[in-house]
């Protein structure tokens, strides 16, 4: 017999899946990709089975349950992803007659499962068919009874079972004689944590007469196993026919067992096994709470983030960064109590619950000990991985709450030990809050700025060392506050990079740089030979549209492409050594120059010199501020200049502030040269001052 199917599913993969799986039954598969294409298919169509995909694009797929003319809901078996379980389990209370997690091997068995699925329709039509049987003749009703699937038991109100149906045999393993000898509550078969529950319902149910009520215990079956029962009981004690309490019970174990695995996935980490973030947080709530009734008791929470995890999921992949995770989070529970909790909150972060710890050194020595087993080498798959953590610890206290707040503050103690230089642990100061909320207040600010184009560009000037004339400006980027006034780059550009922003505020530079260039250009002759330097951060640099955006701006403003230099530090090419050489040969062949800025402090790369198109290097400031005092500083700063003029590539001194410092550049015969003795950053119209004076540096003879 052809089983009719409708499969409602919008993933092309899976819809793949399932055709695969049924090629070798005797099915005809109907397709729909939404719930409105399924209603329509179903208003001209009756399908056997519906196998339907839980998230659809125009709504969820437990929508069909509701959709049936009928008594009985549409035969629906659910399909959802991990994490829709808690949806799941609701939909299979509401009708759904089975559901599935989609992962490949699932789909693949979708025929055994669509089996099972019109079995258990069957079932249930048959109770339905049954049950209108039962009302229409006590005859019909005895023989519905003897044949149900569902046990069925009468008994008095002193709870003695006066009447036991066959299927008790199928369903408990116990013959009928033995079954009436048992009282309705019978102590010896109901689970000893149900016992009460089920005597308090059936002393309930019988004073009331026609009550009908619903409970799920477990009981001991003939095999010494426990089975989930699903039991409803009517009071029928004044029926003349009946005088006793229907009992009609049937065998929930598997449905309920799947609830459990369900809960326990709702708890627990996927891939660790560890409690997650909604376990920990009800534990941590529980431990809030003991705190604040007993002064005696405390808990602390150490907030754990590995160091460099990303380096491996870059370096060998995913799966590799899986298996060490899992690895982790074994030694980590290793080393703990049975009654603390350590869970995964997702990606590279842990956190461990420590119950009733004595004191706040106890938990330090704790976090030492954790610290200390990760850091053992660690081997897997022949390779061996160091590993090391960022601790932040919280020692609880009746202050807190809620656990957002403790965990708000063990994650603020964390950062607070990378920030120290990782592979550490800090314990949390409200100081260290005020710090944190002072941050993000930053950042928030940075964000109004950017949406508000409050970042202005002062240009500082670069001289010819030799000649004193003025050759170009570097862009430095200043923030104007609204209420602060102007602040400086160190006031905000670390936090500016940490949320992202910097791309933002370098096109707004960018922009700005290139606007005031044209203008010069357009009002003053003697600056059509001028060009402005300008800082790209690492991200700014491989960005996808960079070249394109730049081209577009340039002719935007009628600009050459020699007016702009983009300054780039040595390890933003570091960082991106295999990309940037295309990037950079990219930018320099339509014209654009290129600068390595603060060179020197990776003295590592040079070889990056003679494999990158660059044209110009600037000597770490750093290096010119020891010249007139340390000897290893002039050999570095004279080696540079050597090998950059060997290379004919251009060289800026930067930070110069002393005339000895240009004499001492001069005399290596360093190009060109900024800093604070030249002239510090100007705003746009003091830097056009500048040039319509036609200012000339004079540094010493």
């Amino acid at each position: 017999m052809t089983l009719n199917l409708l499969l409602v599913e919008d993933d092309p993969s899976h819809v793949e899946l399932a055709r695969r799986a049924f090629e070798q039954s005797d099915v005809m598969l109907t397709l729909a990709s939404s719930l409105s294409e399924a209603r329509r298919h179903l208003a001209v169509q009756t399908f056997d089975l519906i196998i339907c995909d839980l998230f659809l694009p125009d709504g969820q797929g437990d929508a069909l349950l509701s959709a049936a003319a009928g008594p009985l809901p549409l035969p629906v078996v659910l399909m959802t992803s991990h994490g829709d379980e808690r949806i799941a389990v609701a939909a299979l209370k509401a009708g759904a007659l089975d559901y599935l997690v989609k992962t490949p091997a699932a789909l693949l068995d979708l025929p055994r499962i669509a089996e099972r699925a019109l079995r258990e329709r069957r079932l249930l039509i048959e109770r339905q068919q049954a049950e209108q049987t039962l009302q229409q003749s006590e005859r019909l009703f005895r023989a519905m009874i003897e044949r149900s699937s569902d046990g069925i038991l009468i008994a008095d109100r002193y709870g003695q079972i006066r009447y036991a149906s066959p299927s008790t045999r199928n369903l408990m393993g116990y013959a009928i004689d033995g079954m009436l000898a048992q009282p309705v509550n019978g102590f010896a078969l109901i689970h000893p944590e149900d016992r009460e529950r089920v005597c308090h319902l059936f002393g309930e149910l019988i004073q009331q007469a026609s009550a009908s009520a619903t409970i799920e215990f477990r009981v001991r079956h003939a095999d010494g196993g426990w089975r989930w029962l699903e039991v409803t009981g009517s009071n029928w004690l004044d029926d003349p026919a009946v005088q006793g309490v229907i009992v009609n019970y049937r065998d929930i174990t598997e449905r309920k067992l799947m609830e459990l695995r369900l809960q326990h996935g709702i708890l627990h980490d996927a891939l660790t096994g560890l409690p997650n973030r909604l376990l920990l947080s009800d534990r941590l709530a529980l431990a809030i709470k003991r705190s604040q009734r007993n002064p005696n008791y405390h808990y602390a929470l150490l907030f754990l983030d590995l160091d460099q995890f990303k380096f491996v999921n870059d370096s060998f992949g995913h799966p590799a960064g899986d298996r060490l995770l899992i690895a982790i989070a074994s030694r980590l529970s290793c080393c703990l109590r049975a009654v603390d909790t350590c869970a995964r909150l997702g990606g590279d972060e842990f956190v461990v619950l420590l119950d009733d710890v004595e004191s706040q050194a106890a938990a330090i020595r704790i976090a030492e000990r954790l610290m200390q087993r990760l850091s053992r080498p660690l081997e897997l798959e022949g390779r061996i991985f160091h590993i090391a953590a960022s601790v932040g610890i919280v020692f609880g206290s009746a202050e807190y709450q809620e656990p957002a707040e403790v965990l708000r503050d063990a994650d603020i103690a964390m950062y607070r030990a990378k920030a120290a230089g990782k592979s550490r642990y800090e314990v949390f100061h409200p100081a260290m809050r005020e710090a944190a909320q002072a941050r993000v207040a930053l950042e928030n600010e940075l964000r109004r700025a950017v949406t508000h184009q409050e970042f202005r560009v002062y240009y500082q000037p670069i001289i010819d060392i030799s000649s004193g004339i003025l050759v170009g400006f570097e862009a430095l980027v200043r923030w104007e506050h609204p209420t602060r006034g102007i602040l400086p780059p160190a006031a905000f550009l670390d936090v500016a990079e940490e949320a992202g922003l910097n791309d933002a505020m370098g096109w707004q530079v960018l922009e700005q740089v290139c606007r005031q260039l044209a203008e010069w250009r357009r009002s003053l002759p003697q600056a059509t030979a001028l060009s402005v330097s300008v800082n790209l951060s690492a991200r700014q640099f491989m960005l996808p549209d960079l070249y394109l955006r730049l081209v577009q701006l340039l002719e935007q403003h009628r600009l050459p492409p020699s007016a702009l230099k983009l300054e780039l530090t040595e390890s933003a090419l570091m960082e991106y050594s295999r990309d940037a050489a295309a990037v950079l040969m990219r930018l320099r062949e339509y014209g654009v120059q290129i600068a390595i800025d603060d060179f020197g402090v990776g003295y590592s790369s040079l070889s990056y010199l003679v494999q990158l198109p660059i044209d110009q290097i600037k000597i770490d400031r750093n290096f010119i501020v020891q010249l007139e005092q340390a000897q290893h500083s002039q050999a570095i700063v004279s080696a540079i200049v050597n090998l950059a003029r060997s290379l004919n590539l251009e060289v800026v001194a930067e930070g110069l502030e002393t005339t000895g410092q240009i004499e001492r550049m001069r005399a290596v015969g360093c190009q060109y040269g900024q800093g604070y003795l030249i002239g510090y950053p100007l705003p746009a119209d003091d830097a056009t001052q500048v040039l319509i004076n036609r200012t000339t540096f004079h540094p010493p003879a």
